[in-house]
């Protein structure tokens, strides 16, 4: 008989559960939230009629991004993503400013989208259109959601699922009613005097965003190797499908859609009965839901990073009662609100995107870097021409980053050494405490 005196319990490991097409559904709930009910109009402001075309050519320089994602991504079976695959190609350091900045650009994502949902609120509750009415209105949005994770996660997992069909069930219903009506006279109405192609692709990078959250869930998908390639390919695929009919059906229908901050709801209201009031409602549910979704997740970065001593301890503290990380939670929702009132849905996403260009250079460079290691375990997935594409993937991000303004690249900056001292006082802290 064997003694099991000594003998230790083995660490709880993650559920493997989610299957090849889970995996791909997660991708494109990643992505495709409030951006979708915003886009239109604000491409419309900055391209025109030419709005369809820079969706499509974005979508191709992201896809490069994405198969970069697919190689590194099929040689890892954990947690993590890019965090994971940055810390394994170029060490600790790098992989620290990956999960910063990947931290980042989820607070001014969440920036975002209550911008979205409050402008789409206040279509159906005018008072939440006035400025007071819309602090207010964000304010109580975000207690909510806070409220909510912080005492649990069972309370929470059947919101986020509850809320994943929504955003889907108003986009199938404009394309089905508009894509027989789409008008080249109203397209001709979209022209802008001075198309602004950066700006554009910039806030289409935010749109496209969102693949690289997915990933991170790698631990429990059931053979992540084998599926993650497959779940991105079809993933960008189907997203830059919806986006550019979406795209096609309200700049066609539509005229002067660019002076409209609601626009999906305007292109149903002209298309179904009650279709401003549906394309709301749509709007209102996925922008919530995803809102509900980020104060679960993000929070789990900000604890992971500090139990690693990465950053202050504070973050990793758990409630006695409801056993959740309650200060991540709280300050996770506290910086992504003031952002939110301080910024509106253009400047939020653009900052976001910002941030995800650092994180998608890193994760093409980190293809180049475990090639030429030939680090084991192998890809199962290999990219024809991978070193070409990886190039060509930070040359577009260093391209968008080269066209930024002087304060958006201080931001950046900002960021970046916060992070770098932030790490710096936790790891004192850590000899402090063990000296």
């Amino acid at each position: 008989m064997t003694s099991s005196v000594g003998a230790r319990t083995p660490p709880p490991a993650l559920t493997r559960a989610i299957g090849r097409w889970g995996y791909t559904a997660a991708i494109i709930n990643s992505v495709i939230g409030s951006s979708v009910f915003a886009m239109p109009a604000v491409l419309a402001r900055l391209v025109g009629e030419w709005s369809p075309v820079a969706v499509i050519l974005a979508g191709g320089a992201v896809a490069v991004v994405v198969l970069c994602f697919a190689e590194v991504g099929s040689r890892f079976d954990g947690t993590g993503g890019p965090y994971l695959y940055t810390r394994e190609a170029f060490g600790a350091g790098p992989a620290f400013l990956v999960g910063w900045l990947h931290i980042w650009s989820r607070l001014f994502s969440g920036a975002a989208v209550l911008n979205v949902f409050t402008s789409y609120l206040g279509q159906l509750l005018p008072v939440v259109a006035t400025p007071a009415g819309r602090g207010i209105t964000m304010t109580a949005a975000v207690a909510l959601v806070t409220a909510l994770n912080v005492r649990g996660v069972r309370q929470t997992s059947w919101a986020v699922n509850a809320f994943t069909v929504a955003k889907l069930l108003p986009l199938l219903l404009l394309v089905a009613a508009g894509a027989s009506g789409v008008s080249r006279g109203v397209f001709e109405s979209q022209a802008v005097a001075a198309p602004a192609w950066t700006d554009a692709i910039l806030l289409l990078v935010f749109a496209y965003g969102g693949f690289e959250s997915g990933v991170v869930a790698a631990g429990e998908v059931r053979d992540p190797r084998r599926d993650t390639a497959f779940a991105l390919v079809v993933g960008i695929a189907t997203i830059a499908g919806v986006y550019a009919l979406v795209q096609v059906v309200v700049c066609g229908t539509v005229p002067h859609v660019g002076a409209i901050d609601t626009p999906v709801a305007r292109a149903l209201d002209a298309l179904v009965p009650h279709g401003a009031v549906v394309g709301s409602v749509g709007a209102i549910l996925s922008t919530y839901g995803w809102l509900t979704g980020f104060a679960l997740m993000t929070p789990r970065v900000l604890f992971s990073m500090a139990e690693r001593r990465e950053l202050p301890g504070a973050l990793a503290h758990v409630h006695a009662r409801f056993r959740t990380p309650h200060i991540a939670i709280i300050v996770n929702s506290i910086v992504a609100l003031g952002f939110a009132l301080w910024s509106t849905f253009t400047d939020a996403a653009t900052l976001a995107a910002i941030a995800r260009l650092l994180i998608y250079a890193l994760t093409c460079a980190s293809l180049v870097a475990l090639r030429r290691r030939d680090a084991a375990p192998a890809a199962s997935f290999v990219v024809p021409g991978g070193p070409v594409l990886a190039l060509g993937g930070m040359l577009f991000c260093g391209w968008l980053l080269a066209t930024r303004t002087a304060s958006q690249l201080e931001m950046l900056a900002a960021i970046l050494v916060t992070g770098a001292a932030l790490r710096a006082v936790a790891h004192w802290t850590r000899g402090a405490a063990t000296a």
